[in-house]
């Protein structure tokens, strides 16, 4: 089951790539991302205490405790940055990168989870980053050192992406994962918050118009079902292999684009695609056989 699980965090997160898109127009990417982080924060909650794990709270050990802030804390830094750079640059070209935390978490994994590193596993990370790197053309030249600060941010969002993962999957062994993505969420929250503070943003938070805020909430409430899909497969199944799958989620974001922003993929851009979900399905198909 925790194929399907993974599988549908995918889909959630792709489609939060266009809402968030959508609301972060005219909107600074970091009080989207706060006003965001309160749409997941109520949505995971509720999921917790439906199942009713939320009782289990003051059973958590300190280790637990430490990873899942830990792990909130990768989270809100990596949100910062992926909404940073979504705001300035191409979904087509910010996503991919993105999504390459995919191989550093396979790496992480290896070496802190101990999981076992295989042949298919090397072949998929190699397809994985030659796609990424095919799907990132270098258009820096023709644009502004602005316009260009995209690829710093998305670079920052993978790696704390990639930390994300690992912490959280560590801060997860031994609870309930509706009720760990809770409390990682009370992190991302305080800590998104505090950045609109400390930038001198909060008066934007009136400004927003009634579009975009609708798509920010949107965007929460798809990330919300996202997480919740995404931690149930990770604690059930192989942190190297559940966020490949769940980095599958390019596909619907680059389908959607396509829809709403007219985004075109160049051949070389195709290309790319085809490696890293070639990849993924290595991965994926090595865990049925297993």
């Amino acid at each position: 089951m925790w194929i399907v699980y993974a599988s549908a965090s995918a889909i959630f997160a792709g489609i939060t790539a266009i809402l968030s898109k959508c609301g972060i127009k005219n909107t600074d990417s970091t009080v989207a991302t706060a006003i965001r982080t309160v749409v997941v924060l109520i949505f995971s909650y509720l999921m917790a205490i439906i199942s009713s794990p939320v009782l289990q709270i003051g059973a958590i050990s300190l280790k637990t405790w430490v990873f899942l802030i830990l792990s909130g804390l990768a989270t809100g830094a990596s949100w910062l940055c992926y909404f940073h750079a979504l705001q300035k640059g191409d979904v087509n070209k910010v996503v991919p990168i993105d999504k390459s935390s995919t191989i550093l978490t396979m790496v992480l994994a290896i070496i802190f989870l101990k999981e076992t590193i295989t042949a298919s596993k090397i072949a998929a990370m190699v397809l994985i980053g030659i796609g990424t790197i095919m799907m990132v053309e270098k258009k820096e030249a023709s644009i502004t050192a602005e316009k260009g600060s995209w690829l710093v941010y998305a670079l920052l969002s993978a790696v704390f992406a990639s930390l994300t993962s690992i912490l959280g999957k560590i801060g997860i062994e031994g609870i309930d994962s509706n009720l760990g993505t809770a409390i990682r969420t009370s992190v991302v929250l305080v800590m998104a918050w505090m950045m609109v503070f400390i930038t001198g943003k909060k008066d934007r938070v009136k400004g927003i118009g009634k579009n975009e805020l609708f798509f920010i909430i949107l965007s929460g409430f798809a990330t919300g079902a996202s997480w919740l899909f995404y931690y149930k497969a990770l604690q059930d199944g192989p942190a190297s292999v559940v966020v490949p799958i769940d980095k599958l989620s390019i596909l619907v974001t680059i389908i959607f684009s396509r829809i709403v922003f007219k985004e075109h993929l160049t051949r070389k851009s195709l290309f790319g695609l085809i490696m890293i979900v070639s990849g993924t399905m290595v991965l994926a198909l090595q865990s049925f056989i297993g």
